[in-house]
């Protein structure tokens, strides 16, 4: 699939209203996890995308109003020693969904084809081999019955540069940025190049790439959130669950119904 991330830089802000269409999507994505539960689905979401593209404050409303006993949210950083000394995917293995649950990745199994390519953390064959193993991998998982959704959020160099900057300026979001969100800045090109072909590579009809217009933060949440809403939706049920004649019965005598 072809994805030109150029396509994606509009930044037009939202025409609505946001905090009524908010509140409106959570209810739907709070019915949607319901679903998952009672019908014993596995759901696994991640995110990509430039720093300070805005993927936490997605992730922070796409969950806040789930049952927090059912989904687990993933922040994806440097392997640790361990980690490294398996396959690059057993990391991720160790945090798949159970039944029943939805895992939510920030940051995924595609920094083998993104940073550890462009930094040169993987050698050339282990990155190109990277392709076939995560398509082979997220093949895997849709076979097993979960549904997997695939978010690439996207900002422009002018955006990312004015976000970087108000991290320096306001104290509590100072520990959002580090020394490597700028030398991944200084390599913007090879990024992209990389971007494009992962794309092409691995957005598949079982696990297809969503790419998000991050240039204006609430218009990229509710398009975010949209989009994983209807994925979501299509994989599962969503009759609500039948009430059990029997807890019915009980209930009714219990509070003289």
């Amino acid at each position: 699939m072809t994805i030109d991330l150029s396509d994606y830089e509009a930044g037009e802000a939202y025409d609505g209203n946001y905090d009524k269409k908010l509140a409106k999507l959570q209810k739907r994505l709070s019915h949607i996890q319901t679903a998952h539960i009672v019908h014993k689905r596995r759901a696994i979401i991640l995110f990509e995308g430039w720093d300070a593209a805005g993927k936490g404050g997605i992730i922070k409303r796409l969950t806040a109003e789930w049952d927090p006993r059912y989904y687990e949210v993933w922040p994806i950083s440097a392997p640790t020693p361990e980690e490294l000394s398996h396959h690059f995917l057993w990391r991720f293995w160790q945090r798949l969904p159970a039944q029943h649950n939805i895992a939510v990745f920030d940051r995924s199994w595609y920094g083998r084809v993104l940073v550890e390519r462009v930094e040169g953390f993987a050698g050339e064959s282990e990155w190109r081999r990277g392709y076939d193993e995560i398509k082979a991998f997220e093949a895997q998982q849709a076979e097993t019955g979960a549904t997997l959704v695939k978010v690439f959020v996207h900002v422009t160099q002018k955006e990312q540069d004015k976000r970087l900057a108000a991290r320096l300026e306001h104290p509590w979001k100072r520990w959002k940025t580090g020394l490597e969100d700028y030398r991944n800045r200084s390599k913007r090109d090879a990024y992209l190049a990389a971007m494009h072909e992962m794309f092409e590579e691995t957005s598949t009809k079982a696990a297809p790439w969503i790419v998000i217009d991050g240039n204006d933060k609430k218009a990229g949440r509710i398009a975010a959130l949209t989009a994983i809403a209807n994925r979501l939706e299509k994989q599962v049920p969503m009759d609500p669950p039948e009430l059990d004649p029997e807890v019915e019965k009980v209930a009714r005598k219990a509070l003289k119904l």
